[in-house]
Order: C-alpha cells, then structure tokens, then sequence
C-alpha cells in the first residue's frame, strides 16, 4: 500500500471520528431534549434523566426510556425516529431491532419512506392532519398532541401564565353552567311547589315511586337493627338475611352499617353489602400510575396478596404469567372468572359500586364472578412514576392513550393475578369509547385476543342529538389555542376538585347532580333518590384539557360525531342505510312480537355458539371501511333508547349492515325509555341488564376456563330452559330485587298493581304524563326495531 493510500485512510478514519463525535453530540442534545429534566421537590435542583431511545408501542405512539429506566409519555413519531437514528449512528444502539415493531409484533415501516410512497395521500383536501404522522385511517379524529419539552424558565413562565387564565376562565365557564342549570330548575321547582300548595305529592310521577318509598322503609329498619346490634360490643356481626342465623364461610356478612355517611371510599359501600376491596396499583407503558380495585368476599378470600405485591410490577404488559399466590387458595374447580369494568367520562369506578345490592360491580361479584375495578389515568389523585402535576407533559393525552395505554395495563394486570388467560371485559360510556379505540386495527387490536366477551353499556361510538346544544356548539368554535387559554393545558375545570374537597358531601352531590344533568340532558326519574347523593361522590375525577377538547373541540369527536369515522364516510353511511332500510325493517320488524326478553337472549346465544356463520346476508362489500380485524372479542351490546348524548342505534346498524365483518355480536339490547346512566344507576337495572350481562359472560367463556371456576348463581341451568327466580343473589334487608323484577314483568304478563309474585308484591307503575318525555323539543326517539335477529339464527 502506498503513502498516499495510507495518508487516505487515515483522513477517512478521522473523518468518521469526527462524524461519530458530531452525532454524539447531536444525540445528547436530543436525548436532553426528550429527557425529564424536572425539579427536584426540596431544594430546586435540577434532577436530570436524558432520553435514552425511543420504545414504539405502538406504530404511531413512541414512548421515551430514560436514563433511569423511567418512561415519558407519547412524543412525535419524528422526533422517537431522530432519537434512535442518532443513537444508532452515535454507535450507541444496543444488539436488537433495528426497525420499530408494531403492537402485533410486525415490522413497521420506516417512517420517511412510509410518507415518500404515501406523498399523494397528503394532497388531499380532507386529510391535512397527514403532514404530521403517518397516513392513518383515523388520523383526522386524532390530531398530534402538543409537545412540551423538559422544564425551562421560558416554559415555566407559560405554564404558570396557563394556569392562572384557564383558573379564573375556567371557573366563569363553570359559573355559566350553573346559573343555567338553577335557571333551568326554577319551572321545576314551581310546579312541585303548585302541586303540594294543593296537598299532592309530585314525586309519585316517578315511575318506581311505591317501590322507592318500600325500600326507604326497609333501610332504616335495617340502620336501626344495626345500632341495636351494635350496643353491645360483644354481639355478633348481623347478618345479611332477616331471621337467619350469622352465615358460613362463603356467605356475605355486613361489617359496615347503620345510617349511611357520604363518601369517596368504595370499600366502605363493599363493606355494607358483605363485600370489601383491596386497591392494586398498576404502571402503564407511558408511565403513569393508575388504581385497579378489586373486589372480595372476605369470607372466602382469606389469604390477601401484601401491600407490596398489589404495588406496580412495571410497565411492561403481557409479560408476567405469574398466578397470585392468594388465588391459589381456591380449588381448581372453584375459581371465579375474572371480570374487568371501566368507567365512563368524569367518573370512577365507584360509579359500578354506588346503588347498593343493586349495583353491576356488588351483584356480580355476588353471582361468583371475580369483579377488578379499572380507573383511568389521574382519577382522583394523579399520579406519575417521573412527572408530578405542574408538568405539562403529564396532561398531554386523549382517549387514544387511554385506550392504547390503560386499558392493555389493567388486562395485563388482571390477568397476571388470576392467571386466566382471558378475562370478560365491562364497559361504560366512555369505557367503551376507549375500549372501540384501542381494538381498531391501526391501534392495538392484539388486546382483543385477551377479552372473551365486551360488554358495551350505553356505547359511545356516535354523537348523539345533545351534541347540537348551543354550548357545544360555542365550544366547536374555539380555536386550540384559545382552548388551551380557556381551559388550560394541565386538568379540565380543576375548580370542580377543589370544590369536591371543600364543600359538605351532599352540597356538593346535589350541585354535581343539577349542573351534570343540564349540561347532559338526563335526570333521576328512574334512580333511586335517596342514594343519588352517593352517586356523584364519584364525580368528576381529573381528567386533561386535551382529553375534554378531543371530545368537544373543533377537530375530533364534535365535528365528526364518531369515534374512528369521518363526517364524510358517515354521510355515505347514511346514504346507504336509507337504501335498505326498508328491507332491514321487513327483516326485524313485527317478527318475533311476543318473544320475552328471556328468549331473546337464549336466541342469541345460540346464535353465538352455532357453527354456521350468521351474517351472509351482509353486503361483504361494506366491510372494506371496517374498523377492526378478525381479532376483535365477542360483543354485546345494551343501548338506552332515550339517550340523547350518544347514539347507539347508529352503531347497532353498522353492526347489523355487515361494515364490520369481524365482528360477533353475541347479544344486542334497546331499553327504551332509558337514559345514558340508567344502564347503570336505574332502579331496574339489574333485571334489564345486571342479569343478562351475567349470563353473556358465562355463556361466552371458553371450556378450559370454565371447567376451572365456580358456576356463576343463575347460571347453573343449560340456556334452553328458564332460569329459577329463587336462584337468586340474596340482597341485604331488602327483597326489592325480586320486587322489581315482577314489576319489570307486569307488562308482559298483565299483571296489575298489587298481584302477588312469588310471596312477593307487584309494586306500583305510575304512568308518564303526556310531555314528560319530551328531550330537546322532541319525543323520546323511537326504535326502528325492536330485536335484531341474524339471518340462520337456528331460534329465529
């Protein structure tokens, strides 16, 4: 080799040193950039933790690993990109992939050539979103988050400039809403006061007036026993059935009683039904910290997991298969199948837990299920593994990250301490937003291979008619920035917590009640009263800005009144549902009329288990726009007929209308009559949708698993015959349950007021004045049809 060429090498070498120095340089800038950077709490120091590489979750939701092993939330796909090419060509990349795998393990496409081959697609005029993340489907509902960068003078100055206008605005939005909501009880309150100026009573219009005023009886007889009881200390616990001797192991004993005292504390509702709860803390993969609360007979659930092993386990998912040695207490065949219910907006999951015997998450539990709480990130008490609440960065989400991020945590989770391999997934308004976000297939559908069953209450997939509200409309109008003036970049109305911490329980409850119900358009009409108060001590949790302006803002939920379709692929829904429906209505309509709701349900869960697909009849061709894969879960669904803030109808026929060709719908209901929180709150809800979401669970559970877990109380029959009333949940100093399900039965049985069923006593069904169910100038809307039922449905 010559001089020269030696010379040559030598320079190349230098050349390459110094590049490589160079993007050290620039990878450690990055790397600061993306990194924590925060305060530390005692003495103002700076705490570092720089970026170390970026960790795709998903395609389009990189998180960033720090120094310390920590996480951050969701940054930019171009700037996770940056960060991993830095470091790769810093020499810095560890021995693994080099290209970013998706949620279903598949290669995803390098993100600059991925937008060189889709270049066209930015041109066009409905898609101006693309320029900023990959071409997506959903891209336009889903706009990019703003980003905040570690802490700095400039930036703390603008947080705090933030959170002084958005306080003050805020709280004169809030105060807006009030005023309108007392303005709008005054006709109310004048007609009550007419009425009983006149010796009437105008709570006797409410529909289960009798059976309120029986149980209001029975629950301070039953407060009175309790103090009796409890005078003496050396007294045995009571128990939970009238006349009966204290129970055995297995059975639910009160250990809480007397009259009632408000407050935020689930066990303590669990306690007075024979239940407790234990509180888990789960971390997600972007770091946060939410609470899974789990519900617990306590007298068969003796070896209780320690407070370290109910502590985060890290934010990994999916990947520890360990079975929790306090499961292991119960015998092979004694098992409960694992349930997981997750809230709706602004709620907890207390929300499950606040009707008594009558509540979802208590009867379930009670029928022999294993009932896991799941609570959205924040809640009540935010919490991050490395940002506290004065960081932007903390606040910077929406219901994709719900979905892609809590929801995977809290199954992983469940799933970890019972050992099942699947578990029965419960969801509420928002939950099931979430849940429908998270199973698409450009999201994370794998999660759908983790859930036997969905059960979606009150499904909020559509807007419904409130949308078109005059303050919703104002609220389309705003700009993001001036958004962000009003309501802040950190939590939304932040006042409404304060005011939860300082006002008296049931001054508060009754303001949550009366500004949430003008606001949403629902009432208490089918609720009971006296347990309203406790209803809104779940309400409202924190949620972020950006979370209320993916809802209610000028680019997403509000303006394309769906959850993963835009206003134009809902229009050309609309254009092809006119043309069918009149063959939809042939098929459905007047078929079946006197089917009880009992065959209904056997219907469709024969349906489910039939081995011949059900839905030829579906134009196949309408599936090309379908949102989710062959991964998709089971679903069930239960609408409100009268719910006016989403629309579950228009779900129902994209189901129906064959767009999605993956998805098995195991049992569908419309309750009319019914608001958006009744599937929930009402007094009946038990019969109209507690008992049927019990046996779609177990009827849905695959055979391994059920072989290994107790049979779920009414659940023992085979599907062809009718369930026995006397196996039953027993309820704690009240047979109202089997009250409400004779009344729930008058109408098809014809059965008057005051007729004896089963021992018990039919109450009392007081009829609707005309007008009173009038929403938004209009009558309660009604059903196209009454029950779907699938083309070679062998009980059709």
């Amino acid at each position: 080799m010559s001089p020269h060429d030696d010379l040559t090498d030598a320079t190349n070498r230098q050349t390459h040193v110094h590049e490589k120095e160079d993007n050290a340089i620039e990878y450690a800038h990055q790397a600061e950039n993306l990194g924590q950077g925060r305060r530390g709490s005692k003495h103002g120091e700076r705490d570092d933790s720089p970026a170390v590489k970026a960790k795709f979750v998903t395609p389009l939701d990189p998180v960033v690993e720090t120094a310390d092993g920590g996480r951050l939330p969701v940054i930019p796909v171009e700037e996770a990109e940056k960060l991993n090419e830095l470091r790769q060509e810093a020499g810095l990349m560890d021995e693994e992939r080099n290209e970013s795998n998706g949620a279903n393990g598949t290669k995803r496409m390098n993100n600059r050539r991925h937008r060189e081959s889709n270049v066209s697609q930015n041109e066009e005029p409905d898609a101006p979103l693309r320029d900023a993340l990959p071409p997506s489907k959903t891209n336009p509902l889903f706009p990019p988050l703003p980003i905040y960068g570690p802490p700095s003078t400039m930036r703390s100055i603008q947080v705090v400039f933030f959170r002084i206008t958005s306080y003050v605005l805020s709280f004169l939005f809030l105060m807006v809403i009030f005023f309108g909501a007392v303005l709008n009880e005054i006709p109310r309150v004048v007609s009550d006061s007419r009425q009983r100026a006149m010796l009437q009573n105008p709570t006797k219009k409410r529909p289960f007036y009798a059976e309120e005023v029986h149980r209001r009886k029975e629950r301070r007889a039953a407060e009175k026993e309790w103090k009796k009881q409890h005078k003496n200390r050396g007294r045995s616990t009571p128990s939970g059935e009238k006349g009966e001797s204290v129970p055995q192991d297995g059975a639910f004993v009160l250990t809480e009683g007397g009259p009632e005292k408000l407050t935020m504390d689930v066990g303590y509702y669990a306690r007075r039904v024979g239940l407790d709860m234990e509180i888990f803390e789960v971390q997600t993969e972007d770091g946060f910290i939410i609470e899974l609360w789990h519900l617990f007979n306590p007298r068969d659930y003796r070896n209780r997991p320690s407070t370290s092993e109910r502590n985060i386990h890290g934010p990994d998912v999916f990947e520890d298969s360990r079975i929790d040695s306090a499961y292991e207490q119960f015998p092979t065949t004694d098992k409960k199948y694992p349930v997981l219910m997750i809230h709706g907006l602004l709620q907890s999951a207390g929300a499950f837990c606040s009707n008594e015997d009558d509540s979802l998450a208590f009867y379930l539990a009670k029928s022999g299920y294993d009932v896991w709480l799941g609570n959205n990130r924040c809640g009540f008490k935010p919490r991050h593994t490395m940002l506290d609440y004065r960081d932007p960065r903390m606040w910077a989400w929406n219901i994709r990250q719900m979905g892609v991020f809590d929801l995977p945590a809290l199954i992983s989770r469940v799933l970890g301490e019972t050992g099942f391999p699947k578990l029965a997934l419960i969801a509420h308004s928002q939950g099931t937003t979430e849940t429908f976000v998270a199973l698409a297939k450009e999201q994370r559908p794998d999660i759908g291979e983790k859930i036997s069953v969905f059960c979606a209450l009150a499904p909020a997939a559509y807007a419904g008619p409130l949308i078109g509200k005059i303050y919703f409309k104002v609220m389309r109008l705003i700009s993001p920035a001036i958004f962000r003036i009003i309501f802040g970049i950190h939590g939304f109305i932040p006042f409404m917590l304060f005011a939860h911490k300082i006002l008296p329980a049931r001054p508060y409850s009754w303001l949550g009640y009366h500004v949430f119900s003008h606001l949403f358009n629902w009432s208490d009409r089918r609720w009971e009263r006296d347990l309203r108060d406790r209803m809104f001590q779940c309400a409202p949790v924190y949620v972020s800005s950006e979370s209320m302006r993916w809802w209610l803002g000028r680019e997403c939920f509000a303006k394309q009144k769906c959850i993963l379709s835009t206003r134009e692929e809902g229009a050309q829904e609309d254009m092809e549902d006119e043309e069918d429906d009149e063959i939809v209505k042939r098929m459905t309509r007047e078929r079946d009329p006197h089917l009880n709701p009992r065959k209904r349900l056997q219907r469709n869960l024969t349906s489910f288990h039939c081995a011949t697909e059900t839905h030829t009849h579906h134009d196949r061709n309408r599936g090309r726009f379908a949102w989710y894969n062959e991964q998709f879960p089971p679903l069930a669904l239960w609408i409100a007929g009268s719910d006016d803030l989403v629309d579950g109808r228009r779900l129902l026929r994209r189901f129906d209308r064959g767009r999605e060709p993956h998805v098995r719908l195991v049992h569908r209901k419309i309750i009319e009559g019914y608001e958006h929180l009744d599937v929930i709150w009402a007094m009946d809800a038990i019969e109209q949708v507690g008992k049927e979401v019990r046996e779609v669970i177990w009827r849905t559970v695959d055979e391994e698993s059920a072989a290994m877990c107790r049979v779920p109380v009414g659940c023992g029959r085979p599907l062809a015959e009718e369930v026995d009333v006397k196996d039953e949940v027993p309820m704690m100093h009240s047979g109202g349950r089997t009250r409400m399900a004779s009344i729930s039965e008058v109408a098809e049985r014809g059965m008057t007021a005051g007729s004896a069923v089963g021992g018990s006593t039919v109450g009392t069904i007081e009829e609707e004045s005309d007008g009173e169910d009038e929403k938004l100038g209009r009558r309660f809307s009604e059903a196209p049809f009454t029950d779907l039922q699938e083309k070679g449905n062998p009980l059709g």
